[in-house]
Parts: structure tokens; sequence; C-alpha cells
């Protein structure tokens, strides 16, 4: 086992708020696993948070994805104050592209409950407010798709997908 010391910080984390839908979840936990993203679930979740909750979506991949759960948005706003990390949340109620955000390395990126998004306490906790532009008319993308689009940018960005 390695020194905490020498263990270096993850290039961005992804959080999602209460999710409703284990596939989703899973399916979400496999992309965190395949490009070194750190994932938090904060909780209480709309279905039970076990591995083998989500197991199916994210297949064997979820022994190689960090996870770190949060019983409540208190605690896991508590936390990431605490560590001096940034929150950009991802929600139709924003005004400013996801594409135009500058994304810096160990920001967390932070999605709501597929059924409601998140409380307003949560969007004034949030240091920025992204959303993902699409046509009029349509409300939003599936999570899991919206956190591969937001996490590809974001990796693209500060040069941080897994090497080799």
């Amino acid at each position: 086992m390695q020194p905490i010391s020498s263990i270096a910080p993850p290039t961005l984390r992804l959080a999602l708020y209460e999710p409703d839908i284990p596939q989703n979840t899973g399916t979400i936990l496999r992309l965190c696993a395949c490009l070194g993203v750190e994932a938090h679930l904060v909780g209480p979740a709309g279905f039970p948070s076990t591995d083998r909750a989500f197991r199916r979506a994210g297949m064997d991949y979820l022994d190689q994805v960090a996870i770190r759960r949060h019983v409540s948005w208190t605690e896991f706003d508590g936390w990431r104050r605490e560590n001096g990390l940034k929150l950009a949340l991802f929600t139709t109620k924003a005004a400013g592209s996801y594409l135009d955000h500058a994304y810096m390395a160990g920001e967390i990126l932070l999605f709501g409950r597929e059924s409601a998004g998140v409380p307003d306490e949560v969007h004034e906790a949030a240091d920025t407010r992204l959303l993902i532009p699409m046509k009029l008319g349509l409300r939003s993308v599936n999570l899991a798709v919206a956190c591969a689009m937001a996490v590809g940018e974001a990796l693209r960005q500060t040069n941080g997908f897994p090497k080799g």
C-alpha cells in the first residue's frame, strides 16, 4: 500500500446527487472506471446503493473505480468545502454552456436526480451552473450520456485522459 502523500489526486471528480436509476449509476461508474475519474454518490439514492445494485450496468469495471459514498448533501458539501474543491452543477436551469466553462483539475462535476434534478440549496452551493445545449422543446438527455459529454470535455480541456 502506498502512503497517502504519494498517491496522485484524481484529475476529475464526478458526483451524482441522490441517483434514481441503478442502471444509469452503473453505466456512469463504468465511465469513471475507464477514464480514471473519481465517483461520488451523494445519498440517499432511490435504490439500494450497493455494488450489487449496479453490477449489471457496471459489469466487472466496478472494481476499477474509486467510489466515495456520502450519506447526505450536507456531508458531501462539507467534505468538498473542507478540501477546497470547486463544484460545477449540470442543470437545465443554467444559462452557460458546458462547452464554454474552463475546467480545472480536481473539479467536481455534479449531476442531479433523473426525476427531479437538485433542490435550490444545491443550486446555491454550486460555484458554476452549466447547461448542455439542445434543441428547443426537449428537456434533457439521459443522465449517463450527459455525464459522458461533460467528462469528455473536462478531460480534454485539462489533458486528463488516461495515458496508454
